[in-house]
């Protein structure tokens, strides 16, 4: 066994653990701590695969933008997961069911993969060119509808995710800026003339005034 294929067990089954840790966490946050793991393994595994634009994509968008956006969010909220988990045995089957189909799917299309008793050989064009570069060429050109599949249903859970979040609460309170820019002096401050509460001291006699002087 190589150095390589020891590393690769050995990103591989943290990639699993850390995966399995994520459904089963109770916390919310050890759930997108662990999913961070998962990610850096992935990104190991990559550079493995000699496809170190992938596994730098991977750490800089998900581990370095993604995760802790979703992090910051987590614990902003404070979401109960106590209720949230109420129901889940109701469910269970068809959760179990749906899982079971994603993973006979996955399993079509990647079967086809570790068919290949040889990896091709990069071509003296792709050498010259570097990986980057090729992934692009790739990406552009053979699956540019995929990729524009992809952005519009990146796009419409974007405007989703923003109509979810405009719901207005009942315990929360909003500023009209526009309102506050409109507002005059006179409907916020009003005179109001009142008579002194304090009575005057009396005056002096007039005997008292001479002797004085």
């Amino acid at each position: 066994m190589t150095t390589e294929t020891a590393l690769f067990y050995v990103f591989s089954a943290i990639l699993l653990f850390a995966s399995y840790r994520v459904i089963t966490a109770r916390s919310a946050v050890y759930a997108a701590l662990f999913l961070v793991l998962a990610f850096f393994n992935a990104a190991c595994v990559w550079m493995l695969l000699r496809a170190e634009f992938l596994a730098i994509t991977l750490v800089l968008v998900y581990v370095g933008a993604v995760m802790v956006l979703f992090l910051f969010v987590v614990m902003m909220l404070d979401a109960n997961t106590d209720t949230l988990r109420q129901g889940v045995r109701r469910h269970l089957p068809l959760a179990l069911g749906i899982g079971a189909l994603i993973a006979f799917e996955m399993s079509v299309v990647l079967l086809g993969g570790f068919r290949l008793r040889e990896a091709p050989e990069p071509t003296a064009e792709a050498l010259q060119l570097g990986n980057t570069k090729v992934v692009g060429i790739e990406i552009y050109t053979h699956y540019l509808y995929p990729l524009q599949i992809a952005a519009v249903l990146l796009l419409v859970a974007i405007i989703a995710a923003i109509a979810l979040t405009l719901r207005r609460r009942k315990d929360s309170k909003y500023l009209d800026p526009a309102a506050q820019i409109a507002v005059k002096r006179a409907d916020r401050v009003r005179l109001v003339p009142m008579k002194p509460e304090v009575a005057p001291p009396p005056a002096a006699p007039a005997g008292e005034q001479g002797a004085a002087r």
